[in-house]
């Protein structure tokens, strides 16, 4: 199906949206100046620390935080393979890592993984240069080809052109952009990617460590190299700047898809004109209602994102199992397409609603897998469990758009919950008889959240006066607006 690609350039942050059928927001990606993205950025750091027990090491690459090398991303331990399932398996050769590394020692490696949360970026020693249609890999007798390429006999050709044109001692894999190109397709790519390479092997040895050696293409160029293929119908951009940019590189490494790129020249926003800003706000929200009246509750913490689905308002017209299966199936195509828009990564457990019917369960599996297959990013998914649960993994390369776009409120710190005005006026209230232990007969001063107060004053102002009864306390109740609704301060006077 046709689609498109909007670039929306402000000075601030770079915005690129990839619209299916012309009009449906699938993926959404940004890129601010002050936190653009390294991954893909090579590096020649330092080793700063070993860490036997988990089989790791920091790396100094001159950020703020040392980044993070696990074992079997060390060169010498490992045979390694790209892309997952598209490849043969990877063998580990079981070397521990402080065989392979010293403390103090210089290493050339490859950010895998942006920072994420708290913890630094992850790297490997096996480097990877993308281009238009093939990925370099130095180092690595492989020729691989992208699972996404179906017909054997272009997989063979493809394979076959690469393995007669490849330098050795370097392995290519061979994207998806790659099907019907021509053999000077093939080697323009190689020979602009083997430049790259040469190109980092001389400044590698001319610097000292920490230094960065190579930084990958802005999102604005890797939206023409990874995501402009037959499929795309347009590239529309916004910033006459980017968009002499794009033509400049198009006409230099991709001649062919020069037609596509297009400047934008309304007077309305790009975002606005394509109808995507109103659905970012909705790409945030924690509730996704279905058309049939069902919902899904998408919450994302720190271990894993949970998916739950509900029947909600729809109640069906025939049997249980049937209103069931139809909200479960609903719920099921948008789920992967908001697995997608969102940019959720890791672990993801998906909770239907329970169906009695293993053949509705293996249905609902089927076409889960044919929904996610569109997802660029590599997915494992197993089967529906006994208790209706889909759990499955996405690699996870950059933050989710809630990360992007949001950060822990500073009200509930992130729990999504606040005391109640209740359970806060019963603690003060534990208070004030921890007090009475020790003092009768004195004044004191609450000051809490207006809506604690107003509690205090209405629903529980026998329990205040039950209190001071007792005690023989004058308690004074004063209302303060600023306060968080958690806070409040007991003092004697």
């Amino acid at each position: 199906m046709a689609g498109k690609i909007i670039i929306n350039v402000t000075p601030e942050q770079t915005r690129v949206a990839l619209l299916e059928s012309n009009t449906q927001l699938s993926e959404l990606y940004i890129e601010r100046k002050k936190d653009a993205s390294l991954v893909g950025n090579v590096y020649k750091g330092r080793v700063v620390k070993i860490l036997p027990g988990m089989q790791s090491a920091f790396v100094d690459i001159g950020l703020e935080k040392a980044a993070f090398l696990h074992a079997a991303d060390v060169l010498s331990g490992f045979d390694y393979s790209i892309f997952g399932e598209d490849l043969e398996e990877s063998v580990p050769i079981n070397l521990p890592i402080e065989d392979m590394l010293q403390e103090g020692e210089d290493v050339f490696v490859q950010v895998s993984k942006d920072s994420i949360g708290s913890k630094g970026a992850r790297v490997t020693s096996y480097i990877t240069l993308p281009g238009r249609y093939l990925v370099l890999m130095p180092g690595v007798e492989h020729i691989g080809v992208s699972r996404k390429i179906l017909d054997e006999d272009e997989r063979t050709r493809l394979k076959d052109l690469v393995s007669d044109l490849k330098p050795g001692n370097f392995g290519f894999i061979i994207r998806t952009a790659s099907e019907g190109c021509t053999e000077e397709d093939l080697k323009k790519d190689i020979d602009y990617l083997m430049l790259l390479w040469d190109n980092i092997q001389k400044k590698k040895e001319r610097v000292h460590a920490p230094h960065l050696l190579y930084s990958d293409l802005d999102i604005a160029l890797r939206s023409v190299r990874d995501l402009l293929g037959h499929e795309i119908e347009k590239l529309i951009i916004d910033s006459r700047q980017e968009y002499n940019k794009l033509v400049e590189f198009v006409n230099t490494y991709f001649p062919k898809l020069a037609s596509k790129i297009e400047f934008y020249e309304g007077s309305e926003p790009i975002f606005d004109a394509y109808g995507i800003e109103l659905e970012i706000p909705k790409a945030l929200g924690k509730r996704v209602w279905l058309k049939s009246g069902g919902n899904i509750i998408i919450d994302q913490t720190e271990a894993l994102t949970s998916i739950d689905v509900n029947t909600g308002k729809f109640v069906g017209k025939a049997s249980l199992e049937d209103t069931i299966f139809k909200t479960n199936m609903e719920a099921v195509k948008e789920i992967a397409y908001q697995i997608r828009l969102r940019n959720l990564g890791g672990i993801i457990i998906i909770d239907f609603i329970d169906m009695e019917k293993e053949e509705n369960r293996q249905k609902l599996f089927s076409v889960f897998q044919e929904a996610m297959s569109k997802d660029r990013a590599k997915c494992t998914i197993l089967e529906v469990s006994e208790l209706g649960l889909i759990q499955m993994t996405r690699k996870r390369v950059r933050e989710s758009l809630e990360r992007v776009l949001c950060e822990p409120c500073p009200y509930c710190d992130g729990k999504g919950f606040v005391k109640s005005p209740a359970t806060v006026c019963y603690e003060i209230f534990m208070e004030l008889r921890r007090i009475a232990q020790t003092k009768k007969n004195c004044k004191i001063m609450i000051t809490a959240n207006s809506h604690v107060a107003d509690l205090i004053y209405d629903d529980e102002r026998e329990g205040i006066e039950a209190i001071e009864r007792e005690n023989g306390f004058k308690i004074i109740v004063k209302a303060d607006r600023s306060f968080h609704q958690e806070y409040y301060e007991v003092a004697t006077l």
